[in-house]
């Protein structure tokens, strides 16, 4: 993103504008996990993480979790809220705050380099990718493809709004964009889909309809 994005989502934690926030586990998340076979102690990487409870949730399953997160704010919540503790330490461009399981990089998603990482077997994308302006996307992905080279797998949830009248038809079909997005790397499954009605905290009256999708991405190689 460019500077004006991130001073965005910046503002918008420091705002306490938050709605995106979900306060509970993603409930897709819990039901689709176990189809992706990845086995426990596996090292998952949510990009743009937030303060998210499915970071939580993964590490209680066993699984080493790796997020980045922009905001401080949003960071610092995270531990607060879940009575943690974490360590923090410098690392390149990055505050690494960790405890047990869980690392949470702070800093900007694009200044991430694959020594940063390490080894990451599954991304977990919780709707990272729909959340940026349609022009990022592309560079979001080719920037994904070069810190997780050797990632096997992207559990990736989508979340699109329905516009106006359209019709919501439970359909299997991969987005074109999707498609085009990540079809060179890996195949691409289509694991579930549904439409959400969703009122606005602000207007009672005003509803909105987002279509959720959850991908099953496998590596080519």
């Amino acid at each position: 993103m460019n500077s004006r994005d991130n001073n965005l989502w910046l503002k918008f934690w420091l705002d306490q504008r938050t709605d995106f926030h979900q306060n509970n586990v993603n409930q897709l998340l819990i039901r689709f996990w176990p189809s992706f076979h990845t086995q426990p102690g596996s090292r998952v990487f949510i990009p743009l993480c937030g303060k998210s409870l499915d970071i939580l949730w993964l590490a209680e399953q066993g699984y080493e979790v790796i997020g980045v997160e922009l905001s401080p704010i949003a960071v610092k919540a995270f531990f607060r809220e879940n009575h943690m503790q974490p360590s923090k330490r410098r690392m390149g461009k990055f505050t690494v705050w960790q405890q047990g399981k869980i690392s949470i990089l702070c800093g900007d998603y694009f200044a991430l380099l694959p020594e940063n990482l390490g080894v990451i077997d599954i991304v977990y994308d919780r709707a990272a990718l729909t959340a940026l302006p349609e022009d990022i996307r592309k560079h979001y992905v080719k920037h994904l493809r070069l810190i997780v080279p050797d990632a096997e797998q992207i559990f990736l949830l989508t979340a699109e709004d329905v516009e106006g009248t359209k019709e919501f038809s439970s359909n299997n079909e991969v987005d074109s964009e999707i498609s085009s997005l990540y079809a060179t790397e890996y195949n691409i499954e289509v694991a579930h889909t549904e439409c959400v009605s969703v009122t606005d905290s602000a207007n009672s009256e005003l509803v909105e309809r987002i279509e959720y999708k959850v991908y099953q991405l496998t590596s080519h190689r």
